[in-house]
């Protein structure tokens, strides 16, 4: 059996994680937090592509076609 703990949120959390929970048809909250864990690491992994040393995108300080 897993140990089992209390984490604090705030109201405004809980609605999301309930109406997350109702639209995947999770059994707990936990469902709901694992799935939101294993979206963001997938989207770490993939973000970076095939050139993981590419710079992030940054906007230049002048506009060149205004």
């Amino acid at each position: 059996m897993s140990v089992r703990t209390t984490i604090q949120v705030d109201q405004e959390t809980v609605a999301m994680l309930e109406k997350l929970k109702r639209e995947w048809r999770a059994r707990s909250y936990a469902e709901v937090v694992k799935q939101l864990v294993r979206e963001v690491k997938v989207l770490e992994t993939s973000e970076k592509g095939s050139l993981p040393k590419l710079k992030r995108f940054q906007r230049e300080k002048f506009d060149r076609f205004g």
